[in-house]
């Protein structure tokens, strides 16, 4: 039977070529999304859409709509990426990047819990913009706090998971060419799945609950 990958935000750029890749590998994929694109219809995933990953009864409606099903890979990749600063400060948005990028995250898995089985694995897909120590030049004053809290967050999951053997990592994907950032990254959403997969397939209970660059480098908290 082939191994079952869940994937949020999975309708464009490094969600949507997360999708691919995996099904092009010869595993069942489950794209969560608020909205489908024809491209992710396309793709041969199993579409579940209008799932606002905040919102408690569309997460309610996901796990109704996986019940019974093992999930052996689950990938939080749902964020958005906004920029404040003491000089231009928006509190709703600050609000908002929290609720999507660290608290989303936690409850699609908690909500998924009973999917995963021994050997399972969860990625949290963040930022090392979420690294207090690598912060050199500041701004970005809520995404790197809702990086920071859902690395946090990941590394008390880690350890609650691994007595069930599961594993988790905290990964980040690089600079993208994405539209979150306006196009502006130095690889590609390919590239950056490609290595992501690949420290996924290399994650287990030795190195669960580790920052991780896509490249592999060790990222300081």
């Amino acid at each position: 039977m082939s191994k079952h990958v869940v994937v949020t935000g999975a309708n464009r750029g490094i969600g949507l070529a997360f999708v691919k890749q995996y099904i092009s590998e010869g595993f069942k994929v489950t794209a969560v999304v608020r909205n489908a694109s024809d491209e992710l219809i396309a793709s041969g995933a199993n579409v579940i859409s209008g799932i606002d990953v905040v919102n408690a009864d569309d997460i309610t409606t996901l796990k109704k709509a996986l019940a019974g099903q093992q999930v052996d890979i689950l990938i939080n990749n749902a964020g958005v990426f906004k920029n404040e600063s003491l000089a231009d400060m928006d509190f709703a948005s600050i609000e908002e990047q929290i609720n999507v990028n660290a608290i989303a995250p936690i409850r699609v898995t908690h909500a998924l819990q009973d999917n995963l089985i021994a050997g399972s694995k969860v990625a949290m897909i963040t930022s090392r913009m979420g690294s207090i120590e690598d912060n050199g030049s500041g701004a970005y004053i809520g995404y790197r706090m809702s990086k920071a809290a859902l690395n946090a967050a990941s590394k008390s999951i880690a350890i609650e998971l691994a007595a069930r053997d599961i594993s988790l990592a905290i990964l980040h994907p690089g600079f993208v060419q994405t539209a979150m950032v306006g196009f502006a990254g130095d690889i590609s959403p390919e590239v950056a799945a490609s290595r992501l997969i690949e420290r996924i397939y290399e994650l287990n209970l030795s190195n669960t609950g580790t920052f991780w660059h896509s490249n592999g480098e060790v990222l300081p908290w």
